[in-house]
């Protein structure tokens, strides 16, 4: 039985904060104890009242003045695009068969599936990601890397082997026989093998046919419990274009309904452009509107009116997301400082408790699956981020003038990167650090 305790400045949060004051939101403890037992959160106080109850033993790891917290979580990404990311195109659906689609091709090959696996769990870690939602590429291979990859490294991890039968090159093509078939051997091969996630997912309505779509929703009816992820209302071309390719549609929404997609464990990357009926639709069903931020300003998408679609008569559930390589950062730091300009210029605030909150337990809740990671709530894993608001020369002189905690993590937001996460912990264990060891080797 393994047990450390870890001390630092500690802060989880309860719940949506209602306000910038709403300190009934979150647990903050200025000298904490997390007592670590064989992956899990055991037992969460003041640092005094911890280390009491622990054995005199115990491995101690102090880390303060950093904040510790629940690891960040990322809602939408793609892991095949690791040498797309800061590829000059004019919009998304240039970006897509410019870049995109060839290199995706490339993961037909195990080797390179398996090298980039590497190296993008490794940006993850660097980042204070653990946990993340991804797309792999068409190829079985791709999604076979992913996971052995998380389960190498013992990560909490959703993924899915992408479905698309038309409109892309002939190498990354399957057809919806394939489709339906390969998602569900990825399934018996990997959800639920360490601490994977098996999602089912279609790319988007314009790669797959009707056909390919009634694979997809047969999946979801076999398989209730697991999560669908898709991309819906991007971008205005992307929107038309879906459009006439089922015109017996009501709008883009009502084609993943007619499929039997749209349900409370559905994930739409971006929905920037939802009608009210759309919104409605999401809202009832109770599927996940995740903002990309800095994918949509650099592909010029628009304007995700984030606090506009949770305030609603019938609001809709919101997660958060870097969505590599149309995104521009692996990091969820810069993602809602992305955010939080893009609510200034649509005359809204995004206060930094949103934005934690939403990095953390939000985006849990919004996977169902606040059980297990966003809280340092006793029995969760153990999956922690620590953060270091003077990580630079710039940040340490305006730490001098920092009085409070939501000033503390707007400056982390604001000017925090990877240089920022002192250290990443998965399931108890310190992986940045881990990670640090095996580049020192590697250059020797």
């Amino acid at each position: 039985m393994t047990k450390t305790l870890l001390r630092g400045r500690l802060l989880s949060f309860r719940r949506a904060p209602l306000s910038l004051t709403d300190t009934e939101s979150y647990l903050y403890e200025e000298d904490g104890g997390l007592l670590i037992e064989d992956g899990l959160i055991a037992a969460i106080g003041p640092y005094a009242d911890i280390k009491a109850e622990a054995p005199e033993s115990i491995a101690e790891i102090d880390h303060r003045p950093h904040l510790i917290m629940p690891g960040f979580i990322d809602m939408h990404l793609h892991f095949p695009q690791m040498q797309v990311i800061a590829s000059y195109a004019a919009n998304l659906l240039e970006w897509l068969n410019t870049y995109t689609f060839p290199e995706e091709c490339r993961f037909v090959e195990t080797a390179h599936a398996q090298r980039i696996a590497g190296h993008f769990y490794d940006e993850l870690i660097r980042h204070g990601t653990t946990t993340a939602v991804a797309y792999c590429s068409v190829h079985k291979t791709s999604a076979d890397a992913f996971f052995a990859e998380a389960v190498k490294r013992n990560m909490r991890m959703v993924g899915g082997k992408v479905m698309m039968d038309r409109n892309a090159p002939q190498g990354l093509l399957d057809t919806p026989e394939m489709g339906y078939d390969e998602t569900r051997q990825v399934i018996a091969d990997w959800h639920g093998k360490g601490r994977n996630h098996v999602a089912i997912t279609p790319r988007f309505a314009i790669t797959s046919t009707p056909a390919q779509m009634e694979a997809a929703g047969a999946l979801a009816r076999e398989f209730p419990d697991l999560h669908i992820q898709t991309h819906l209302s991007e971008n205005h071309d992307e929107i038309k274009y879906t459009c006439e390719l089922y015109p017996e549609a009501a709008d883009y929404t009502d084609i993943y309904a007619h499929y039997g997609l749209l349900g409370d464990r559905t994930l739409f990357g971006h929905c920037i452009h939802l009608s009210e009926r759309e919104a409605d639709a999401m809202s009832e069903a109770g599927s996940i509107a995740v903002h990309c931020p800095t994918s949509n300003l650099f592909l010029g998408s628009g304007l995700f009116p984030m606090k506009a679609l949770v305030r609603r008569e019938k609001p809709v559930r919101i997660g958060v997301a870097t969505d590599i390589g149309g995104g521009s950062s692996y990091s969820m730091l810069r993602t809602m400082d992305e955010a939080y300009k893009i609510q200034q210029l649509l005359g809204e605030r995004l206060n930094p408790l949103d934005s934690y909150y939403h990095m953390t337990l939000g985006n849990a809740e919004a996977l169902s699956l606040e059980d297990r990671i966003g809280t340092l709530e006793p029995g969760t894993d153990a999956d922690l981020v620590v953060l270091d608001a003077a990580a630079t020369p710039a940040m340490a002189l305006k730490m001098e003038v920092v009085k409070t905690l939501p000033e503390e993590l707007f400056l982390l937001q604001t000017m925090g990167d990877d240089r920022a996460i002192a250290e990443s912990y998965v399931a108890g264990v310190a992986a940045k650090a881990n990670l640090s060891n095996k580049q020192r080797e590697t250059a020797r």
